[in-house]
């Protein structure tokens, strides 16, 4: 029960600053206000951010249940986590966080939120790249070598 604790509690610092606060700032700033109206955009930008949002807490919950751990880096999984979405791709969790943010971006129309969110993925990239990965074949070793030859780290392979 701990570890929920902890990843719920992570997992809204992380939210609540990258994918809420400053999306919200970027927009005020850019003096972005609602659509009155629910438009396709708006419609399309609410099913993505939902659904990039519901995946990112399906990652947090694997990493907890199947991982004992969290998302946060000083409070990784034990184990390495290789099923639920991360049977797909490496990195769902990111992937969801940036499919929230960028139908926020459609939702809002925002050329703004739509920088901000090419910058969080390249960040998310160079995060990945620099520092999870390194760390996760030193950790994990030959286990993650494997996992890394059978799944992409954005994409699906095809087999």
């Amino acid at each position: 029960m701990g570890i929920l604790v902890r990843a719920v509690a992570y997992a809204a610092l992380f939210i609540g600053f990258f994918l809420v606060f400053l999306p919200a700032r970027i927009l005020a700033l850019a003096g972005v206000r609602p659509s009155q109206t629910i438009g396709v955009l708006q419609a399309l930008g609410i099913l993505a951010t939902a659904v990039g949002a519901s995946l990112a807490i399906w990652c947090i919950l694997t990493f907890v249940f199947v991982g004992s751990g969290t998302p946060a880096p000083f409070d990784p999984p034990r184990r390495l986590v290789v099923r639920g979405p991360y049977r797909m791709v490496r990195n769902p969790m990111y992937l969801g966080a940036g499919l929230a943010l960028g139908g926020a971006a459609l939702f809002y129309q925002s050329g703004a939120l739509s920088t901000y969110t090419g910058l969080f993925l390249i960040l998310t990239h160079l995060f990945v790249r620099l520092y999870e990965e390194p760390t996760l074949r030193r950790t994990f070793g030959d286990d993650y070598a494997a996992y890394c030859r059978q799944v992409g780290r954005w994409l699906p392979m095809l087999r």
